[in-house]
């Protein structure tokens, strides 16, 4: 193999892993992935939670989408409060457990407990655990072993699946 060969092998296959990895985060076109299944407390068909849900929250909780990064308003929201499902507004995650990931999405310690619901997620060739809402199966994002103490766990979640509730943090609000 010569030098020029492999020099474009190189290229081919990094022009290649660039176009996955910078076009993971779009929110997906001919959705494909559904939300969680399961017997949620709260259930829409299809078409009623079009009706529910704008554009960007539909793809993101109904079809595992991810939204951009560092697009969403609640990445930056340092009130007191919970943060709730934008598909049944069931409390999801405290304030208390937000931090700063620096990952562009907002990310948390740890859930509410009870308030999510994990599944394996085998898409983009890799494994990852997917954090649904365990009220609606809604698509949230995704948890990751690299978080802060005491959990040392970031869950990383998609801002446009969530609504933000100003309170003291508790599952209350």
């Amino acid at each position: 193999m010569t030098d020029l060969t492999r020099r474009l092998m190189v290229l081919a296959g990094g022009g290649s892993l660039l176009a996955l990895v910078t076009g993971w985060w779009k929110l997906p076109g001919g959705e494909t992935a559904q939300a969680a299944e399961g017997n949620f407390a709260v259930r829409h068909t299809d078409a009623e939670w079009r009706k529910l849900l704008n554009g960007n929250q539909y793809a993101v909780l109904r079809h595992q989408g991810t939204e951009t990064p560092f697009t969403s308003p609640l990445n930056h929201e340092k009130r007191a409060g919970v943060f709730a499902c934008a598909g049944c507004d069931q409390a999801a995650f405290s304030s208390r457990t937000k931090f700063e990931s620096g990952t562009g999405w907002p990310s948390f310690w740890q859930p509410l407990e009870g308030a999510v619901g994990e599944t394996q997620d085998r898409s983009m060739l890799m494994t990852r655990t997917e954090v649904h809402c365990g009220r609606c199966g809604g698509h949230l994002g995704h948890v990751f072993n690299d978080g802060p103490q005491p959990t040392g766990l970031r869950y990383c979640m998609n801002g446009v699946a969530m609504t933000f509730r100003p309170g003291d943090g508790t599952d209350g609000a």
